[in-house]
């Protein structure tokens, strides 16, 4: 099998000479030999289902961050394909609105799994489909649901999500929800309900009886502190990095991760550019878009600033959109040649988070994740191709394969086995 990557300098490492090519040579040996025993798992990959149609799907190496092909191609095993749905108004039209969304998400990834490709990729919902699955040589499924919002005000709704598939479920996005606050109310400090509302206290209890995780990375801090203390399972964090490296709301702080670390729950570090490093983005960004606009002006192209975008009519957008993939293009191959261009986020910075987490909460409680095809990607991991330097890396930082093996999926596993202990308990008394 082909696995193309860049081992992100790995091989600095060693002395020079005829050594060197020996010891880098044994070194990629490792990388690939860890990479391929082990069962890697990235938590969340946002879907659109016109990619999961009979015509165009993911058994197509598409323009998409994840599909089956890449996924062969940098050996990641399991992705959890997320159910997103976008804040809208707490009252019955939104919740109805946002309801079709998301079962016509659940509907495509059991379309992929059931009708388009069931030789390639399967669904699972427990730690032993996972194994099962992966020992049979086909990719895994799991589903992630990124905002209750979708299941209204009706409790039950939590039993019908299960039911399709869903094993972890975050109780707000951006914006707070009729569950909980959102992170996002720390940009002008206004809450709603302080934490959890009073139905989100009892989906939380819904969730434990379930067996389903509740994911952290969206809801606010106060919303985080409240569910651990009421939770009887462990949490996740199925997206977020360091605030301690990185001070963005989405992040987790110390105080937070120790509070996971008492739960028992993982937190899944993110390579997400603005989330790992926000200063080298914000610069390399501003770069890129001066690059871009010249570019432009260059081959007379009518450019626009990505806030104008909304505002022009549908030919100027298709118009835009196909300038845009030239013009970057053509910035791409630029940028390879030119001087001074700012660093771009890299795999170096995901794991100098999953450094710092692991020095301060330990390497049972931190994990991996991607957020392709939601704004994720970086240099390194733009798309699941290039899983295997992530794996590099760790190697490169010293990480045993035991270690690794829990990084990129066996904690979150045994969270998932936790998860569905307690709810076993529950039921039976």
């Amino acid at each position: 099998m082909k696995y193309p990557f860049i081992l992100c300098g790995l091989f600095t490492l060693f002395s020079c000479g005829n050594d060197q090519k020996k010891t880098g040579m044994g070194a990629e040996r490792e990388v690939r030999e860890i990479h391929e025993k082990i069962i890697t798992i990235d938590t969340h990959a946002d879907i659109n289902v016109a990619n999961f149609t009979p015509s165009i799907n993911y058994t197509q190496r598409l323009k998409t961050q994840v599909n089956i092909p890449k996924m062969e191609e940098g050996g990641l095993d399991v992705a959890w394909l997320i159910v997103y749905t976008g804040q809208d108004s707490l009252n019955a039209i939104g919740y109805d609105k946002a309801k079709a969304n998301a079962m016509a998400k659940f509907n495509a990834i059991h379309r992929l799994c059931e009708e388009i490709a069931p030789d390639k990729i399967e669904l699972a919902l427990t730690s032993d489909d996972v194994r099962r699955i992966n020992a049979a040589g086909k990719k895994v499924a799991m589903i992630g649901v990124e905002n209750a919002y979708p299941l209204g005000e009706d409790l039950s709704n939590f039993e019908k999500y299960h039911e399709m598939g869903a094993r972890y479920i975050s109780l707000s996005h951006n914006g707070h929800s009729q569950f909980c606050d959102s992170n996002t109310g720390e940009a002008d400090n206004i809450w709603l309900h302080n934490g959890l509302s009073k139905l989100g206290q009892e989906a939380v209890k819904e969730m434990n009886r379930l067996g389903i995780m509740i994911d952290v990375s969206h809801p606010s801090k106060e919303s985080m502190i409240q569910m651990v203390e009421l939770s009887k399972a462990p949490i996740i964090a199925s997206h977020s990095s360091a605030r301690a490296l990185c001070d963005h709301s989405r992040n987790l702080d110390d105080e937070q991760l120790q509070l996971l670390k008492e739960n028992g729950g993982v937190v899944q570090t993110v390579a997400f550019r603005s989330y790992l490093n926000t200063d080298k983005h914000e610069e390399r960004t501003a770069y890129l878009k001066r690059l871009y606009a010249h570019i432009a002006d260059s081959l007379g192209i009518d450019w626009y600033d990505r806030s104008q975008v909304q505002s022009l009519d549908a030919v100027q957008k298709e118009t835009y959109y196909k300038n845009y993939r030239k013009v970057k293009g053509i910035g791409s191959e630029l940028i390879k040649t030119k001087k001074n261009v700012p660093e771009d986020v890299s795999v170096i910075d995901l794991v100098d988070h999953i450094d710092y987490m692991v020095n301060l909460i330990g390497i049972d409680h931190v994990g991996i994740s991607s957020d392709f095809d939601g704004g994720g990607g970086i240099k390194g991991w733009e798309d699941a191709s290039e899983t295997m330097n992530v794996t590099a890396e760790l190697v490169k930082r010293g990480y045993s394969e035991e270690a690794i093996e829990k990084l990129w999926g066996g904690n979150l596993l045994r969270v998932l086995d936790e998860v569905q202990a307690v709810a076993k308990k529950i039921t039976k008394s």
